[in-house]
Formats: structure tokens, sequence, C-alpha cells
């Protein structure tokens, strides 16, 4: 089986002027994190999700799934439950893997996606999944457009990089369960503290991470811009 990991525990603490975190702010009566949610239910990448939300939020979870699958039935059919977040994203990952212990063998697939992504494609899903179906694991990959600089100080820079061999990394990723769950546990907590991206305890354990093709319409609401973007965007649709 494939199972999907929605991460929903951030605060938006970037997003000035929003009171409530991204994922939850609704557009087009939706939360942002329903269209997630829509895009599981409707491809045959995932069998099953579960949701990684503080337990404040739960029952507004639960509530959007109720009121929005009056409209659209199939939306919680996958749904399994929520685990609790940590205290950064790596860790909440690693909650919402060992929640799907008595569910999820040891070759299984895990799709680590992010609420406030809502313009993921249900063809991105799939073709994570192809790919780690050949490897260890896979993630979705823009390359950079614009040239790239080092700098230590953010003053003045320091060097050149080769823009042909930088990415820049989206989600969702995918991995076996059984070899993530183990590279993500063989890390203290201070390690799991300063992970940014899903797949660096993957490679930090040697896993083969397969790349795709990631889409410049998969932006993460980081920002009230980006909020913006996405609320134009849908108006449009």
């Amino acid at each position: 089986m494939n199972f999907a990991l929605i991460l929903s525990g951030g605060t938006g603490s970037r997003l000035k002027g929003i009171d409530i975190p991204k994922q939850y702010y609704k557009v087009c009566g939706r939360m942002v994190i329903c269209y997630c949610m829509e895009t599981i239910e409707k491809t045959d990448a995932a069998d099953a999700y579960l949701v990684v939300a503080a337990g404040e939020w739960q029952e507004a979870i639960l509530q959007e799934i109720r009121e929005v699958s009056k409209e659209n039935p199939s939306l919680g059919a996958k749904f399994r439950g929520f685990a609790e977040p940590g205290e950064n994203r790596q860790m909440s990952i690693l909650n919402g893997l060992r929640a799907l212990s008595q569910a999820a063998g040891e070759e299984d697939l895990i799709l680590v996606l992010d609420a406030a992504r809502p313009l993921m494609s249900a063809g991105l899903l799939e073709r994570c999944v192809a790919a780690a179906e050949r490897a260890d694991g896979a993630m979705p990959a823009l390359k950079m457009k614009d040239t790239v600089y080092y700098s230590t100080d953010g003053k003045q820079i320091d060097a050149l990089l080769e823009r042909d061999k930088l990415l820049a990394g989206q989600a969702p990723e995918a991995f076996r369960y059984g070899a993530y769950l183990r590279a993500n546990e063989a890390l203290t907590k201070e390690e799991l503290l300063q992970i940014n991206g899903s797949s660096e305890p993957a490679v930090k354990a040697g896993l083969s991470i397969a790349l795709v093709d990631g889409e410049e319409t998969n932006f993460k609401i980081t920002t009230a811009e980006d909020l913006r973007r996405f609320e134009k965007m849908m108006e449009e649709r």
C-alpha cells in the first residue's frame, strides 16, 4: 500500500496579517489543506492518508471533511486519522511514521506532503511513486533559473555556484517505509531539529533518492503574497 502523510502542524508564523495557520485559511470556500486532500482522493498514488496536525485543529479538519463531502462524497474516504506534530517538520514526519507502524509494511511507500502546497497535482504524486518504486525514494525538483551566488554574511559575494548542478526541492517526497523510518530513528533529536528537507535523513543514511521533474505551480504558501497568488489562481479557474 501507499500511505500519505499530510504535514499540517505549522503555525504560519511567517504569514503576516493572517491570524490562523495558513493551511486552515479558506480560499473559495475550502481550507487550503482541503485542496491537498482532494488531490489524494482522486489518484491511485495513495491508498490512505494521515494528517499530522495539532489537537486544537483536528476537529476543524474533520468538520471541513464533513462539509466538503456534501458536494464531493469521496472526500475523507482515504482518511485514516491524525498524528501529533513534533517540534519541527522532521519530527512531525517521525511522529507520523510511528503512527503508521501497525498499518505500513517494510516495502510500502510513504508520501510526505505539505498541506500548504494546495496546487500539487495528481500527476506529480504518480510520478514520485513510479520513481520511488525503482529506488529507495523520490523527490521532485526544479532547475535553478537565476544565477546563484554564495555569501557567508549576506552582504558580499564570496563564491559563484554552478547553477546547472543546483536544484530546488519540492514535496511530495516518496520513501520506502521501513528504510525511511530507520533513517529517521538513527538521528538524535538535535540532528532531527537541524533537518530542513524530508529527503535529508534518507540521503544521510545512504539511500538512493531518484529525482523527478517538479512543477512551477506546486509552490508552498509561505508568505501573504503566496496566499494572494493562490487566491487569484483559484478565483480565475
